[in-house]
């Protein structure tokens, strides 16, 4: 069978039963009038309309991170772990999806950004609310970070709830406490606001699954789910340090951090610190 590419005749229009007349229409459905109407620029600069959109794309994306984590970290509470791998596996490709911006926004040289960097004022992607709250959620906690949205109440009473609840990864210690595995009481009851530190009895647990997958098929399949998360998560900050440094080399950032060495700090940074020393000791 071949396919015609010839485009449609009135004719064939009007017998396709297309519905001219909506009740929920696409544009009505996604919002569209407000979401196009989202991008408010404040120079004539031409690059200042990709900027914005990637970082609203960016913001949408995020969004959907954390709907996916929060259902993943309510499966792993309920002993479902079945149903957490799909969740992780669809943060992955959109950390995928957020790294393919920087490619795109790296297009822009340093004359394009200069255009308009100084009217974006102190406004910085290090003031992402959403940004911190997948942070929070997967492990890096800092309470210093949320101050920085203190004039926004909900906002910073929703970050002060998710840096004292459990991360995703103290759910998963506590999933392999429930299994048999010996972890550390301190590891399963603690101040969830505090840094994570990694602990050799978590990595000698880690272990024991990694010696025999049939076994432990569910937790081996998690913590490779975790790895894909965490390599994705890298692999986004490493685009986002490279294309800042394309643009601005190591100029301060304009939300008053260092810029570059603020972001290559991050690059050192674990979520599941004990998932990677162990395959050192395999």
């Amino acid at each position: 069978m071949t396919h015609d590419s010839k485009p449609l005749d009135q004719r064939e229009v009007d017998e396709t039963g297309i519905h001219w007349d909506q009740d929920m229409s696409y544009d009505s459905y996604l919002s569209l009038d407000k979401l196009l109407d989202s991008q408010k620029l404040v120079t004539g600069a031409h690059d200042e309309m990709m900027f914005v959109i990637i970082h609203q794309a960016s913001e949408l994306w995020m969004k959907l991170c954390i709907h996916e984590i929060g259902a993943a970290m309510r499966e792993v509470e309920n002993d479902n772990l079945g149903a957490v791998f799909k969740m992780l596996s669809r943060v992955s490709r959109i950390q995928g999806q957020l790294r393919q911006s920087w490619a795109v926004l790296s297009t822009m040289t340093p004359a394009d950004y200069l255009a308009f960097r100084d009217d974006l004022g102190q406004s910085s992607g290090f003031q992402s609310f959403q940004y911190r709250e997948i942070e929070f959620a997967l492990g890096n906690k800092n309470a210093a970070l949320i101050e920085v949205h203190r004039k926004n109440p909900q906002r910073y009473a929703r970050l002060r709830e998710v840096l004292h609840a459990p991360s995703f990864y103290d759910l998963c210690l506590g999933q392999l406490g429930k299994k048999g595995f010996d972890i550390p009481s301190d590891y399963l009851d603690r101040d969830w606001s505090q840094p994570y530190a990694p602990s050799k009895a978590v990595e000698a647990a880690w272990a024991r699954v990694y010696s025999d997958p049939s076994k432990y098929w569910d937790l081996y399949e998690l913590a490779e789910k975790l790895i894909d998360l965490e390599q994705e998560f890298a692999m986004w900050r490493f685009s986002h340090m490279k294309t800042v440094e394309r643009i601005i080399g190591y100029r301060q950032g304009t939300g008053g951090t260092s810029g570059v060495a603020f972001l290559e700090k991050a690059l050192k940074l674990r979520f599941f610190p004990e998932l990677w020393t162990v395959r050192s000791e395999l």
